[in-house]
């Protein structure tokens, strides 16, 4: 039975073998058709797993927000002639803060086979390193850019944090983190606990959880870095 595989990728410039395992090369590379967020970037990934795979001959289909609805059912229409497709994000786990989830949902109403392999996700990992609530966290996304809405979001998940004990992840456009970092300074209790997660995976790594009081004092250095930010107790 054709399948669908969901091919993570590295979060930036580290190498493979130090965040994929090695058995998902002879996976890749079976694969013909891939659903991709980024073509250029996903030919480029596909070199870095085999150097010596045949780009021309594999097929890309495009998902992203540009993508119309209609054309999610066509991308699925080589499974009908016994080929598997990979889905393959920008960076990191398809479906995670990733448009693929919306092909995975038609694949689980076709009842096509989905599975998922093995890889690097900068949302759990960040979670995993941050000493905050594990047990409990929500991940939001992309907080709203304009005030007011901004700081009344924030305060509401600092809310949640003390009234469910709920770990609250997020991130913003890597260009406008440290604005993000100087609204949340501003607007969280000084004991709220932030932990700042940036270049996770990379040589430049930088993981740290402090208090509000702690961060403002003391601005990282993360500015267009690749970031995720958790606000906890």
């Amino acid at each position: 039975m054709s399948k669908i595989y969901l091919i993570p990728t590295t979060l930036g410039e580290s190498r493979l073998e130090t965040v994929l395992p090695s058995d998902h090369k002879n996976i890749i590379v079976s694969v013909s058709f891939f659903i991709v967020e980024n073509i250029r970037t996903a030919r480029r990934f596909l070199k870095l797993v085999d150097k010596d795979i045949d780009i021309d001959r594999l097929t890309f289909f495009e998902l992203n927000q540009h993508t119309k609805a209609g054309d999610l059912h066509r991308y699925l229409e080589p499974l009908k002639d016994g080929h598997d497709i990979g889905i393959i994000s920008e960076a990191g786990c398809p479906g995670i803060a990733d448009p693929g989830a919306d092909i995975v949902r038609i694949a689980h109403e076709k009842n096509i086979r989905v599975v998922p392999l093995v890889g690097p996700s900068s949302i759990l990992l960040s979670l995993m390193a941050s000493g905050l609530n594990g047990q409990n966290f929500a991940f939001n996304g992309y907080l709203p850019i304009k005030e007011p809405a901004k700081s009344k979001t924030i305060k509401m998940l600092e809310s949640r944090v003390y009234a469910e004990n709920q770990s609250q992840l997020f991130i913003e456009a890597p260009y406008r983190n440290l604005q993000l970092f100087a609204d949340l300074i501003h607007t969280c209790d000084p004991k709220t606990l932030l932990c700042v997660a940036a270049d996770i995976t990379l040589e430049t790594e930088f993981i740290l959880t402090k208090p509000v009081s702690y961060w403002r004092k003391n601005q990282p250095d993360i500015q267009k870095r690749p970031a995720i930010f958790i606000i906890g107790k």
